[in-house]
């Protein structure tokens, strides 16, 4: 469903919402099998109102420490440890860290432990980077076996000993070979060392299974055997943090060590329940690198491999401010790890969204490596469900949307925010079986639009359906607690006594303005109704909605004007940005009269954007200011130029009338004249009159700016034109011809006209003029080649 303008619905239905499931990896869990979630009512705790939750999880990372590694490589895998300790987001996890290889009776064992298990808490997180920096590479008289088993059942020690077992257990192992034992005793004589390798796998992984560590390998270099990686993976425990196919253990391989850190964040994230976003390609210092948290995170880690400790980092967010390392900053925590080591990472809690700046600075001979740049998230999702219409009949197709959005209510816009959304629905309610409902988000159907985060569904309600009837929807995706929602509503028996149409327009403002809608409502029963409007699915004072509350007469129907106002900038904090945001959620129309009915819900789509500055506002004011000033005397000469201008006589058609309203041969066109007048006479008044150019004649002529021209002449001025001619003498009058065009320059500098012929003039007797045009049947001499004024019937140039 796209954008909603105009939403109008005509039926009732109880009104609710469940509350945001808050939900640790073990609940997301529960909520999969079992949609419906809780009912809240009107009376719910607004949806931002709740704490969010950053599911703790046990792992243990096993580092191959073979003689077969490079010093290189050792240092990569280092690295990637460090990356995905400092990088978890909860204070409660727990990991711990050992090499590996294969005890071959050279005075070391399969296992070697360096850190033992550790809280990921503030002082967990800045100590962990040092016994990281214990994992060494074997030497060849170490040995150069790879031994699984033994590294298996360390890892399945580690992660069951003291721990708690509701929090997920994961093991990560890090390998450059394969199963390689040939040379441990400790697998029996030599030609049964390789079964007896295959034999120990085999109960390895089936004591992982049993105890619920997964396992998670990831192979690099051409040695590792993928099939028998996958095998590894197989053979742990295979329920995740999440039912999603994402969270389900399995192996990776990457060509080459460089590409481990990243790898290793991926698929820790997946096994976390977490969601990873890789940063730009790695750049060396001095650089600047962006990275983007998505407005559904609640936490997050900003991940830095620096490869040197010489390497400084600065952080600033979304709003352009550079943020602190530690402690709060508007509305956001921080709390910085490693920062003298190789890698750090910036958690933060509750981080603003959009896109983050990480700033690498290095003094001179500490450039030369790389800086690469991640985030690792945890978010909550939040939506908004509508039934429509919320209490239809049996046999009526009832419509089903639901909205993702953040637990405020924002709403979300970029599908890579939602990235492996899985939606579940049903329909129950009294005398029917549950009916599984397929909501959608692909533009087809019902539903608007496709990947706006907004899935839609229908139902026939059956025919056997009474009484309640509810529609619920859970969202579920990887990195994101799960929300259920209800949308409550009731069979109706038949036509409901309060009907309404609630209109509500798709608006665009700022913080503290207000838009209206109407509310067509009809009652149709003999009492009076009292109607409840209220904002939901939105966080507490973003929006509100006036009337709170009215009351209909018995029998009356009206249109009510209803009133959205958007909240104080202070309530949108840090959060409103020059981008804006677009809020949803929906306004509730329930009748309280007939036990709290639900009338009409409709979604809302309110784009706030800040305030704008002095500047802003009002900067093509101070801009037409300038331009003014600048162009004031400029404007006052153009203005007299114009008016100048727009009574120049050049180009009118001047035509002598007769007394019977016939137009005489010949036309005469004026020239440019004297300071705006063009003056003439007409000579042989009473032979054959014509007009001829004269200074100081009696009459003259401008052009009226109004339009037509004004006659100046002994005893005054007087209006002229084509269809008011005025007398000049008993037997003649003036009036002007037809301008079929304005004149124009030719190519050799000369303009042209065409002549006319000659029409009648009109009756003149009561002081009114006919249309006319200009023409004669034949030339008439005394063409004026100056420009200043001529007469002819045929074209004629002007220099």
């Amino acid at each position: 469903m796209g954008r909603v303008n105009g939403v109008r619905e005509t039926r009732r239905g109880r009104a609710g919402r469940a509350s945001l499931a808050v939900l640790g990896a073990t609940a997301v869990l529960l909520s999969l099998s079992a949609p419906g979630g809780r009912y809240a009512g009107h009376g719910a705790v607004p949806v931002a109102d709740t704490e969010p939750a950053f599911p703790a999880v046990n792992y243990a990372v096993a580092v191959d420490e073979s003689a077969s590694l490079t010093d290189a490589d050792m240092e990569v895998e280092k690295a990637a440890a460090k990356r995905i300790a400092l990088g978890d987001v909860s204070s409660s996890s727990h990991v711990t860290v050992f090499g590996f290889a294969a005890d071959e009776g050279k005075g070391r064992g399969a296992v070697d432990p360096v850190c033992r298990r550790t809280t990921l808490d503030a002082a967990g997180r800045e100590t962990i980077g040092d016994c990281v920096g214990k994992l060494r590479k074997r030497k060849e008289s170490e040995g150069t076996g790879t031994d699984f088993p033994n590294a298996i059942w360390q890892g399945v020690h580690d992660l069951t000993e003291g721990t708690d077992p509701s929090q997920p257990r994961v093991l990560f192992l890090l390998t450059d070979g394969k199963l390689d034992v040939k040379d441990s005793k400790n697998y029996g004589d030599r030609p049964h060392r390789v079964a007896e390798g295959e034999r120990k796998l085999t109960q390895a992984l089936k004591d992982a299974a049993a105890q619920g560590v997964q396992i998670w390998p990831l192979g690099f270099g051409p040695a590792p055997d993928h099939r028998q990686l996958e095998r590894i993976a197989a053979g742990g425990y295979q329920k995740g943090c999440t039912e999603l196919p994402s969270a389900k253990p399995r192996a990776s391989k990457v060509s080459g060590a460089k590409d481990v850190g990243s790898t290793l964040e991926r698929i820790f994230a997946a096994a976390h329940c977490m969601r990873h976003e890789e940063g730009p390609e790695p750049q060396r210092p001095p650089s600047t690198q962006k990275i983007t948290i998505s407005p559904l995170a609640t936490v997050g880690s900003i991940v830095v491999d620096k490869g040197d400790p010489e390497v400084q980092i600065t952080y600033t967010d979304p709003a352009g401010h550079k943020v602190p390392t530690s402690g709060t900053f508007h509305r956001s925590a921080f709390e910085l790890a490693g920062g003298n080591d190789t890698v750090e990472a910036l958690k933060i809690v509750d981080p603003l969204p959009g896109v983050w700046k990480v700033r690498a600075e290095a003094p001179e001979g500490h450039r030369s490596l790389p800086v690469a740049v991640s985030v690792l998230w945890q978010g909550e999702l939040g939506s908004a469900i509508v039934m429509n219409p919320p209490s239809p009949r049996a046999g009526d197709r009832v419509t089903v949307t639901m909205r993702v959005q953040t637990r405020e209510g924002f709403q979300i816009k970029d599908p890579r925010d939602y990235e492996g959304l899985r939606v579940r629905s049903e329909l129950t309610g009294d005398g029917f079986d549950p009916l599984p409902l397929t909501l959608t988000d692909d533009g087809k159907g019902e539903d608007e639009k496709a990947s706006d985060g907004s899935f839609t569904g229908t139902a026939e309600i059956p025919a056997n359906a009474r009484g309640a009837l509810n529609a619920s929807a859970t969202l579920t995706a990887a990195g994101l607690s799960a929300d259920t929602r209800d949308a409550r509503g009731t069979v109706a028996p038949g036509e409901l006594p309060v009907t309404t149409a609630l209109d509500l327009p798709v608006a665009d403002l700022h913080p503290g303005a207000e838009f209206t809608g109407t509310l067509d409502v009809h009652n149709t029963s003999g009492a009076p109704h009292t109607l409840k409007l209220s904002v939901n699915d939105l966080k507490a004072g973003l929006l509100s909605v006036t009337p709170a509350e009215l009351t209909l007469k018995a029998g009356e129907s009206a249109t009510r004007k209803v009133t959205v106002k958007v909240g104080p900038a202070d309530v949108f904090g840090d959060r409103l940005t020059d981008d804006g945001l677009s809020l949803a959620g929906n306004v509730t129309v329930v009748d309280t009269t007939d036990g709290n009915l639900t009338l009409v819900t409709s979604p809302l789509a309110v784009r706030v954007t800040p305030e704008p500055s002095v500047w802003d506002k009002y900067w093509w004011a101070f801009l037409t200011a300038a331009v003014l000033i600048a162009a004031a005397v400029a404007a006052v000469l153009a203005l007299i130029r114009l008016r100048r201008a727009r009574r120049d006589p050049h180009g009118l058609v001047l035509r002598l009338v007769d007394e019977h309203g016939e137009f005489l041969p010949g036309e005469h066109v004026a020239g440019h004249g004297h300071k705006q007048w063009y003056e003439f006479g007409v000579a042989e008044a009473h032979l054959s009159p014509r007009i001829e150019r004269r200074a100081h004649g009696p009459y003259a002529v401008q052009r009226n700016p109004n339009g037509g021209a004004v006659l100046r002449r002994k005893g005054g001025r007087s209006a002229l034109s084509a269809a008011a001619p005025v007398q000049l003498t008993d037997g003649l009058s003036l009036a002007l011809g037809e301008e079929t065009h304005k004149p124009h320059k030719s190519r050799t500098g000369r303009t042209t006209r065409n002549g006319r012929n000659g029409r009648k003039a009109g009756n003149f007797r009561n002081g009114q003029g006919g249309s006319s045009s200009a023409g004669a049947t034949g030339p008439t001499p005394g063409a004026d080649p100056s420009g200043q004024g001529s007469s002819s019937s045929y074209d004629q140039t002007y220099l």
